[in-house]
C-alpha cells in the first residue's frame, strides 16, 4: 500500500530511541522527513545519522517542559524542508509508584511534561497545519485500564484522551485529524526497566506475556508502522480516536 509519505514533513518529539524513533524510521522509508527532539544531544545526533542524515532527518535538543519547545519544532521544519505535515507527541513515561506513593512534586512535574507539555505541541502544531495534517499522541493502555504500580501514567493518561478527543472535534473542521495511541507492553527501554524494578525481570517479563493474547511482547517496530499509517494520509478519514498497539492485552470491546 502506498501511504502517500513521500515528501511529507513530520516533527517527533521523544524520538531518538523507544517508540518515537521507530515511528521516524518508518516515516523515513516510506518517504518522508522528520524532525525529531529529545533532551540528551547525543542521542538525537545518533538517531539523525541513523535515519539518513540531513537529507531525511534534523534533530533538536529539546524539552517539551520548556513552552518554546513547539514553536521551534516547527519552526526548524518549515524552515529546512518547507512544510509541516503533522507530528507525533512522545515524553518519558512518568515515576513508578502507586498515586498514594508519589510526591506532590513527582505529580506537577509530570503534569508538566506528560500532559501540559503534550497539549501545548499539539495546539502549536495545529495552529500550523493550514493544509491539514495528523497528530498522534503515544499514550498508553492505562488510559483505559489502570496499570499496578503507575499510579501517575493512571491519572494522567485518560485525561489526556479528553483532551485529544476534544482537540479532534474543534480541528477536524480544518482537515487536522488528532488520534491517540495506546501501546501496551512493548520491549522498550522503559519496559526493561519496569521489568527489572521488580527484582527478577525473567519472571516479570514471562507473567507479563501470560496476559496477553499474541503471548509476547510487542517489538518498537510493530509500533512504529502502526503510527505512520495513522499519520499517514491513508488513514484520512480516520481522527478522535484511541487504537490500542497492544497484543489484544485490552479487555473491554
Amino acid at each position: 500500500m502506498d501511504l502517500g509519505l513521500a515528501d511529507r514533513v513530520y516533527v517527533l518529539t521523544g524520538a531518538s530511541r523507544g517508540l518515537g524513533f521507530a515511528t521516524a524510521q518508518h516515516l523515513v522509508a516510506d518517504g518522508a522527513r522528520v524532525v525529531l527532539s529529545a533532551r540528551t544531544p547525543e542521542q538525537v545526533a545518533a538517531a539523525v545519522e541513523a535515519l539518513g542524515g540531513p537529507e531525511r532527518a534534523i534533530g533538536l535538543s529539546a524539552d517539551l517542559t520548556d513552552p518554546e519547545t513547539p514553536l521551534r519544532l516547527v519552526s526548524a521544519a518549515r524552515e529546512r524542508f518547507g512544510r509541516l505535515d503533522g507530528a507525533l507527541v512522545s515524553v518519558g513515561g512518568p515515576p513508578p509508584g502507586t498515586a498514594a506513593q508519589v510526591t506532590d512534586e513527582q505529580w506537577r512535574e509530570s503534569f508538566e511534561t506528560v500532559f501540559l507539555g503534550t497539549v501545548r505541541t499539539v495546539r502549536t502544531v495545529a495552529a500550523a497545519l493550514t493544509d491539514g495534517g495528523a497528530i498522534g499522541l503515544v499514550l498508553s493502555t492505562s488510559a483505559r485500564s489502570p496499570v499496578p504500580g503507575l499510579g501517575i501514567s493512571n491519572g494522567l493518561r485518560p485525561g489526556l484522551v479528553g483532551a485529544a478527543k476534544d482537540m479532534a472535534d474543534e480541528y477536524g473542521a480544518r482537515g487536522v485529524r488528532v488520534i491517540g495511541l495506546l501501546p501496551g507492553r512493548i520491549m522498550t527501554d522503559r519496559s526493561q526497566q519496569l521489568f527489572a524494578a521488580t527484582g527478577d525481570a525473567e519472571r516479570a517479563r514471562a507473567e507479563a506475556e501470560a496476559g496477553i493474547p499474541l503471548r509476547r511482547i510487542g517489538e518498537p517496530a510493530e509500533f512504529g508502522r502502526v503510527a505512520a499509517f495513522l499519520l499517514s494520509p491513508a488513514a484520512s478519514y480516520l481522527t478522535g480516536a484511541t487504537v490500542p498497539v497492544d497484543g489484544g492485552a485490552l479487555r473491554g470491546l
